[in-house]
């Protein structure tokens, strides 16, 4: 059975999922929503994951919802805010949005409520940071990476899906700071909406700081298949175990 809970940690609403027969999780998996999706958007693969085995059976699912409400009818939400008309006209033109330079004004903000969430798991499990994992998709993606990368301590590994390198120059230098973690990443090869591009610079700037890249392509658009989902459930395998 699969034993949902709603939450808030810190300022974010959070949905808590685990199996109902692991009482003591050994590993908390922290995963985070695109732009303008619901909260409870990655709250399925939960479910998905747990059915892998036995180890991803010992960890707690942990799914923050972004606090900016887009759209409260759909449960519309975001991290920071994007220009949509911007990426529509580049889109109709076959440009390709640049972002590396990109450093949202509300990504330190959204670093704070990250974090927060991280050590509130820490305590609440007694788990160290190597049993931590954080993730997401899209822009959930982003945050995550920028979270792993700023945190104090090596986290247990990264997923992410669909996303890009932003704010590359602050990105480098941690990423240099920071002990090499372990990586899944998967992208899209006709992503409209993120380029391939801009998740071949980050995989390229991980590997270039020594971090462990495991990283896919599939062609599709913007979104997770399920040889991604794998790729996520087999590092949460490799934390629980080791």
């Amino acid at each position: 059975m699969i034993q949902k809970t709603e939450v808030k940690i810190g300022e974010l609403d959070c949905i808590l999922v685990k199996n109902e027969a692991c009482e003591t999780p050994t590993a908390a998996v922290i995963l985070c929503h695109g732009f303008g999706a619901p909260g409870t958007d990655l709250v399925s693969l939960a479910e998905k994951m747990i059915k892998m085995g036995q180890a991803q059976q010992n960890a707690v699912y942990i799914f923050p919802a972004a606090p900016i409400e887009l759209d409260p009818l759909f449960d519309s939400r975001a991290w920071w805010m994007i220009d949509i008309e911007k990426i529509q006209s580049l889109m109709m033109n076959g440009e390709t949005r640049e972002m590396q330079g990109e450093s949202p004004d509300l990504l330190p903000q959204r670093r704070i409520d990250l974090t927060y969430v991280i050590d509130h798991c820490r305590h609440e499990f007694s788990l160290p940071p190597a049993k931590i994992i954080v993730g997401g998709f899209s822009q959930g993606s982003m945050l995550a990476t920028d979270v792993a990368l700023h945190y104090p301590e090596p986290l247990g590994g990264l997923i992410v899906w669909s996303g890009a390198l932003i704010d590359s120059e602050r990105w480098t230098a941690e990423a240099a700071r920071q002990t090499p973690l372990n990586i899944a990443q998967s992208h899209g090869i006709i992503d409209p909406i993120l380029p391939i591009d801009g998740a071949r610079a980050l995989k390229e700037m991980l590997e270039s700081t020594e971090h462990q890249v495991e990283y896919i392509e599939f062609h599709g658009p913007h979104s997770i298949p399920m040889n991604a989902i794998k790729l996520a459930g087999k590092m949460i395998g490799k934390v629980v175990e080791g």
